[in-house]
């Protein structure tokens, strides 16, 4: 149910729409504005925030997530003082840094008590976030697209619409928040048909070949793959034009036949032999200097006209603001996926928008460029999902840098980061968790020692960490052990038995290893209380340990359930605990299966 507020400004012809959306059983609302020149001039919008929303001051905290590549979505929590505190992007994107996300919550506030007001934004571009506290107390919190470098102008009879912010409000603490977030994202916004099904589990050739492949190698490791269970086979970066580097090739859309010999119709047919799927990743926003598409139409890429383009990983940003550069890019990528049966896209963009200018506006409308990027970038988005309804798309932005609510609405999964590190991505997929459904988050088992950090943990803790998202593998399987190979096929057996749950479960957090240094725990609990699964993670040993006891949340009270053979009530379970016995060594996961003891 939607409410709409309508405010004009007589003098400048200006009607201004506010709009509250409700939905029932969630204590969450969205709000948008609309703008509509109403007047016989053009005017000029500089600033259209979304949301705002004031308050007296109650000692209030503020949360936000921040990080960097392969560190994104830390939390992070502060005092909130006299002023303007902001979480920004103006990268073009919702960046690795900082997150369209802030939350206000009282003095105390834990998982399971505490207020919380929260604010997370529908867009994947540009956007403040800001809490004021001004000289009497009160505090105003706003959330829309990031003021700096925007300007849009409306002609007589034209509107505007800003993108939808979420507004969550809890009396139950931070856990409470994150349950209503994954319910109305799952229920509201995650439209895919994959949403409520199994993903397949996928093996992506990256950490394994990099730019090093051919079909050979990646029939090699599609049929060692498909013995243990896994279910799709998802080529990388370096399959098309002549891509053996990151340097060229972006923008040439058609398949390197040098590389994959016979085509990629052949290529697909055998892998489909095997009884797997098959992927192929793109990076459709990007164009590289030395590409023929660049040769052929050098206006295309965002550039201000007599100044050099900043080049970033060796590459230039399209104008996607132009409908004819996103025709054009989609017709070569369309042909691609016509051209064999592909399953699963990973949609990449590894850069920020800098030097902002358009070859196609008006000097008046370069400040509408990075607004009308990102509605190019929806608008492409769609038209992939409707013209091959059946595809599974998985966003990505060198990891977690587009991890965000406007790219849910398209793909019902995200790469959560490039950091496949366990012990890393634990913080990260915590960070993650407390606004998105576990089941948006792509987290892979990769090879050890870990190709960005270097750190070595055993294969089964690898395993029970990338449980908490969509599941999946990185790495040269061809070169694992049989002991590793054994385990591959137990993990897949895990996924198979234990992802219903996960997938459609409430979330409970336990403990944090950002905060006690030693240990993490979540728990996946079934709609109706009849079962569930238990993470546990030590991530230091310490000498002379005692057990702990974990004290699980969500299982109702008066139900009995059965954990590790032994019956207890949920009541005992949520007030005095489980017995986690201290396991010797760093970095040991355990899994605790709990059901209810009646439907045994």
């Amino acid at each position: 149910m939607t409410l709409k507020v309508f405010l004009r400004d007589s003098l400048l012809g200006v009607k201004v729409t506010l709009l509250y959306s409700i939905f029932r059983g969630l204590d969450a609302l969205t709000r948008s504005v609309l703008v509509e020149n109403e007047g016989g001039e053009p005017f000029y919008l500089e600033k259209v925030l979304s949301a705002c929303v004031d308050m007296d001051d109650r000692d209030f905290e503020m949360l936000g997530l921040f990080g960097s590549w392969a560190r994104e979505r830390h939390i992070q929590r502060m005092p909130l003082g006299y002023g303007r505190q902001n979480i920004a992007s103006v990268k073009g994107e919702s960046s690795h840094q900082e997150h369209p996300f802030l939350a206000l919550v009282t003095p105390g506030t834990s998982q399971e008590s505490g207020e919380v007001y929260a604010m997370n934004f529908v867009y994947s571009g540009n956007f403040i976030a800001q809490a004021e506290k001004s000289q009497f107390n009160s505090v105003r919190m706003m959330m829309g697209i990031h003021p700096e470098g925007f300007t849009w102008k409306l002609e007589p009879g034209e509107r505007f619409t800003a993108p939808e912010a979420v507004l969550v409000y809890s009396g139950q603490g931070l856990g409470r928040m994150t349950r209503t977030f994954h319910d109305l994202y799952r229920e509201h916004l995650i439209r895919s048909p994959y949403l409520h099904e199994k993903r397949p589990i996928l093996i992506n050739n990256w950490e394994a070949t990099y730019f090093d492949f051919d079909e050979k190698k990646l029939l090699e490791i599609a049929e060692d793959a498909a013995a243990l269970g896994i279910e799709m086979l998802v080529m990388d970066d370096g399959w098309f034009g002549k891509r053996s580097l990151d340097d060229s090739s972006l923008g040439d859309w058609y398949v390197n036949e040098e590389k994959i010999k016979g085509g990629l119709h052949a290529l697909v047919e055998n892998v489909k032999k095997l009884g797997m799927k098959f992927g192929i990743w793109i990076e459709p926003e990007m164009i590289s200097p030395e590409s023929e598409l660049y040769r052929r139409h050098p206006d295309w890429a965002i550039r201000i006209p007599g100044r050099d383009i900043t080049q970033s990983r060796a590459q230039y940003v399209l104008d996607f603001s132009r409908d004819e550069v996103v025709d054009g890019v989609y017709e070569m990528i369309a042909e691609v996926l016509r051209s064999a049966d592909i399953s699963y896209v990973k949609w990449d963009m590894n850069r920020q928008l800098t030097t902002l200018g358009s070859c196609a506006l008006p000097p008046d409308r370069q400040g509408e460029l990075s607004h009308r990027y990102m509605l190019g970038v929806y608008r492409m988005q769609e038209r992939l999902i409707t013209d091959f309804p059946h595809l599974l798309l998985e966003n990505c932005s060198g990891g977690g840098a587009r991890f965000d609510a406007g790219m849910l609405y398209y793909s019902p999964q995200i790469w959560c980061s490039d950091d496949t590190d366990a012990i890393e991505r634990l913080a990260i997929q915590e960070g993650t968790a407390l606004i998105y459904p576990v089941s948006a988050m792509g987290a892979h088992v990769s090879v050890c020692p870990n190709h960005t950090v270097g750190r070595t943990t055993p294969f089964e803790t690898r395993g029970d960490v990338a449980l908490l998202g969509t599941f999946g593998y990185e790495l040269d399987i061809t070169k694992l052990s049989e002991e590793e190979k054994v385990l591959v096929k137990s993990q897949v057996e895990k996924y198979h038995k234990y992802n219903d749950l996960i997938r459609e479960g409430d979330y409970y957090r336990l403990a944090s290893a950002s905060e006690n240094r030693y240990y993490d725990s979540w728990m996946i609990v079934e709609k109706d209380k009849s079962r569930a699964l238990l993470f546990c993670v030590q991530v230091l040993a310490e000498a002379n340990a005692k057990s702990r006891f974990l004290r699980l949340k969500g299982l109702d009270p008066d139900k009995r359930y059965l954990a590790e053979g032994k019956t207890y009530a949920g009541r005992t379970l949520m007030h005095a605990g489980l017995r986690i016995p201290a396991a010797f060594g760093d970095f040991k996961s355990r899994l605790i299966e709990i059901t209810e003891a009646s439907l045994l």
